[in-house]
């Protein structure tokens, strides 16, 4: 009989604790959404360095090999997004990129940047992907990681809107979705 009582108590306790558990969850994750990962111009300073809202310059290979610099594509305004063929959130929201790039793409630079280590992602492997989906999105290949580096981009999407003059006006951390992205590009739109 005291093994039955001392089961239960445990299990009491057990219950208790889960509960206590989940209320607590409730309340730290409250403040968290998750509708959007979209972060407009004073959040997107502190990752910065100096002037916080010049976009760093940096030289990527296009698809034909020719070295171009961001600044070389000053004048309009710019979405600029680090992917990889081996990230599946790069990989879901490819769609919506391509959609927004036939939607805006006369009117906007679209400069998908791989991030093109040599070893885990190639020009070849990164070319296979972007062509067996059919995107027709510009794609840039980071082969010396200098965009990745002046974007300190760790993680994989990252996506950064930047105005005409050359300003960077929101930043996307992670994957975003259609919404978020059109969010990024209204912001453009209105600079």
């Amino acid at each position: 009989m005291k093994n039955y009582w001392k089961t239960l108590g445990g299990c009491l306790a057990f219950v208790i604790l889960m509960a206590g558990c989940v209320l607590l969850y409730k309340k730290l994750s409250a403040g968290y959404g998750t509708d959007s990962n979209l972060e407009i111009k004073g959040q997107v300073q502190e990752s910065q360095k100096e002037d916080s809202s010049e976009a760093p310059d940096f030289t990527v290979e296009n698809s034909e090999g020719e070295m171009i610099s961001l600044s070389s594509l000053e004048g309009k305004p710019v979405v600029l997004n680090f992917w990889a063929s081996w990230c599946p959130p790069c990989k879901s929201e490819m769609p919506d990129f391509q959609k927004a790039y036939e939607t805006y793409g006369e009117d906007i630079q679209f400069v998908m940047v791989n991030l093109t280590d040599g070893s885990r992602e190639t020009k070849e492997t990164a070319k296979e992907y972007i062509d067996e989906q059919g995107y027709t999105f510009p794609v840039y290949y980071d082969v010396n990681m200098e965009a990745a580096y002046a974007y300190y981009v760790s993680a994989v999407p990252a996506t950064y809107f930047i105005n005409a003059e050359g300003k960077i006006v929101a930043a996307g951390r992670g994957m975003l979705d259609g919404e978020s992205l059109e969010e990024g590009i209204s912001i453009l739109n209105t600079q």
